[in-house]
């Protein structure tokens, strides 16, 4: 059990052959890094070893037996294998899946046990980490089985949060998978994150339009107005501040978005696309929904600048922190609530 002040992070250690490991050395090479909080890596002490003597890190790093026993003033590694691992920078390679997927089944074991407050997941390649014991498209659908609650892609910034009624849906089936009870999921999925996790008190959401122009009076679709028109409609009524569809071509460009407090998308690249433009490198992908934190940096392995030196942590920074803010929330909203019952209870 964490007796500490400071906010404990997992870290899985992502694909060996990415950026992953690279951001991890480079972001608690600043010890100012440790006032914040007690990282945590999943992986294998001898490799974190030898990265550090390749990236001329000077991390501060502390082996440790158990989850119990962490130094807080160092990148701590907890073993989760002990054979040796032949780094190839850039190389998609299925034993570097495997021991992503090892360091991310130990870092999720400990979330689930409250060993560790949040998890910060590393990037991992969604090719070489298939196998027969994992088919999960990705982070998200495994902590999705593994955790309590419904989750949903999060992407936020300091200024612009976007979730998604679909994720990863290939475009022909996006129309037919975005129902009633799904756009309900997902919208108070978003607004019920908005008050624990952001401590925002009335949310105001924004939803984008399924088809172009949001279906131009059903000239170019008609799922906008028979499906997200009603259901919005019905959330409202219900007391939900949720507005839309808009057209999703203007939304951005007019800096409309600056009026919500969330903007939730139709599928994936209409989401991804403006988030990524207005937020490169500052950009965290947060997982809400779930009983517990998890966030990750909005970007991937980055094969090609892999083992370089040239990687930029600002993205992995930013989802640390978030991960951070969201825990502190998170207790805010508990605390608060329990007096309001409390309350109650004596009236």
């Amino acid at each position: 059990m964490n007796t500490s002040n400071k906010i404990v992070i997992g870290i899985s250690i992502g694909d060996l052959n990415g950026i992953g490991s690279e951001i991890i050395l480079n972001t608690f090479a600043d010890p100012r890094m440790f006032d914040f909080c007690t990282p945590i890596v999943f992986a294998s002490y001898k490799a974190m070893q030898h990265l550090k003597k390749h990236f001329n890190a000077p991390t501060h790093i502390q082996q440790i037996d158990d989850l119990e026993h962490f130094r807080e003033n160092k990148l701590n590694v907890i073993e989760v294998w002990e054979e040796d691992f032949n780094f190839n920078f850039g190389v998609e390679d299925k034993k570097a899946g495997a021991l992503a997927i090892a360091s991310l089944r130990a870092a999720t074991a400990a979330l689930k046990d409250g060993k560790i407050d949040a998890l910060l997941t590393a990037p991992i390649n969604k090719s070489n980490i298939q196998s027969e014991d994992f088919s999960f498209p990705g982070h998200t659908d495994y902590l999705a089985q593994e955790l309590e609650g419904s989750p949903l892609m999060f992407m936020i910034s300091d200024t612009l949060r976007v979730g998604l009624l679909t994720d990863h849906v290939a475009v022909k089936d996006i129309a037919k998978t975005i129902t009633p009870t799904l756009i309900k999921s997902k919208i108070i999925t978003i607004n019920d994150s908005l008050k624990k996790d952001f401590g925002v008190r009335k949310p105001k959401i924004a939803v984008l339009g399924i088809n172009p122009h949001s279906g131009d009076n059903g000239v170019i679709g008609n799922e906008d107005d028979t499906v997200l028109k009603p259901t919005l409609q019905e959330m409202n009524d219900k007391g939900i501040l949720v507005y839309g569809p808009y057209a999703a071509d203007s939304f951005f460009g007019s800096n409309n978005y600056q009026q919500f407090d969330a903007i939730v998308a139709s599928y994936h690249d209409q989401g991804l696309i403006p988030f990524k433009t207005l937020t490169f490198g500052n950009g965290v992908n947060y997982t809400a929904g779930l009983n517990k934190v998890r966030t990750s940096p909005d970007h991937g392995t980055a094969y090609e600048i892999a083992g370089q030196g040239k990687a930029d942590v600002s993205s992995f920074k930013a989802a640390l922190f978030a991960a951070i803010q969201i825990v502190n929330h998170r207790e805010e909203y508990n605390e608060l609530t329990q007096d309001v019952l409390k309350k109650r209870k004596k009236i």
